[in-house]
């Protein structure tokens, strides 16, 4: 392993690389702070789902985002389905972010207003916002794929302050 040590701004600063680096890069991203989405497809038995926050805008012509699962009953029915929708959740979906995060938890019940699109998908209702995708690439890395998506269809809902998650925990802000 090499290590190097230093200050910036007067606090210490340690650079890991080599057999440390996969806890050093566990411990970076459990503290970077990102949104919370439910990713949700037809599967051949019903709609299947669930809690991402790797989402991310990657272009505007086409309009196209990303994401990446690890590997799941319901990740591998999303990453093979041919679309989904990406539903970018507000401080009031906390609820709901958790039961899509547990395996097992409760999906699409009665107290989670859903209908199915025209074309298929489930619709979870009262959510921000929802982007209705198709798959452009899927690669797969490591025990996760990565999925990038063109945006069919873009539902814009109720004002919702954040849902962010950090630290293994969902944090909202006013």
């Amino acid at each position: 392993m090499l290590s190097t040590s230093g200050t910036e701004g007067g606090a210490a600063v340690t650079l890991e690389v080599g057999t440390g680096v996969v806890a050093s890069f566990k411990a970076a991203f459990r503290g970077y702070p990102t949104g919370v989405a439910v990713i949700a497809a037809a599967g051949p038995d019903g709609p299947v789902g669930l809690t991402a926050s790797s989402v991310a805008s990657v272009s505007l012509a086409p309009p196209a985002l990303s994401f990446s699962v690890m590997d799941s009953p319901s990740a591998r029915l999303i990453v093979a389905a041919g679309s989904f929708v990406v539903h970018l959740l507000g401080a009031a979906h906390e609820d709901l972010a958790r039961q899509f995060a547990q395996p097992g938890g409760r999906r699409f019940t009665a107290d989670q207003p859903w209908t199915t699109l025209p074309t298929g998908e489930p619709l979870l209702h009262g959510v921000p916002a929802a982007l209705r995708c198709t798959a452009l690439h899927r690669l797969p890395v490591g025990s996760s794929t990565v999925v990038v998506a063109e945006v069919a269809d873009a539902w814009i809902g109720p004002a919702d302050a954040p849902l962010t998650y950090r630290e293994r925990e969902f944090h909202t802000s006013p």
